[in-house]
């Protein structure tokens, strides 16, 4: 089951939505090359921001776990993005599970992880039809 015509779970058209996901996944991955490069500046930027603020360095430590938050979803996000389109594109077994947790973990990330992780979604949901003959296969 290494080919797309053998795989009964891929739709017809995986091999533009894993494109696709390859598209997203370099996407999000020189996006989060761009935040780990701009560290410096974001940050000069933000505590410009905090001058007149009482208590700075609370709000400091806060926003260097976010933008270490962002920073490593958009890593993640981007990696399973590009195994997702790879799988996709050679018909591997995975794919399907591949491109649901990369489309679970883009989906918050608007407007183009949430068009193409809902999309993923809508497209690998599992059918009744297609659970029923996967339950027939394993008990045979």
């Amino acid at each position: 089951m290494t080919t797309l015509a053998s795989s009964a779970l891929l739709p017809p058209h995986s091999r533009t939505l894993g494109v696709c996901w390859l598209i997203y996944g370099i996407f999000r991955v020189v996006t989060a090359v761009w935040l780990a490069a701009f560290t410096a500046t974001a940050t000069v930027m933000f505590g410009a921001l905090l001058v007149r603020v009482p208590e700075p360095f609370t709000l400091m430590a806060d926003f260097h776990l976010l933008y270490l938050a962002v920073l490593i979803w958009a890593g993640i996000s981007g990696v399973i993005a590009l195994l997702a389109g790879v799988a996709m594109l050679t018909g591997h077994r995975a794919a399907g599970g591949l491109a649901r947790l990369a489309a679970y973990l883009c989906v918050g990330d608007a407007p183009l992880g949430t068009t193409l992780g809902v999309y993923t979604l809508t497209v690998l949901r599992p059918t009744i039809g297609a659970e029923a003959a996967m339950r027939a296969q394993r008990a045979a």
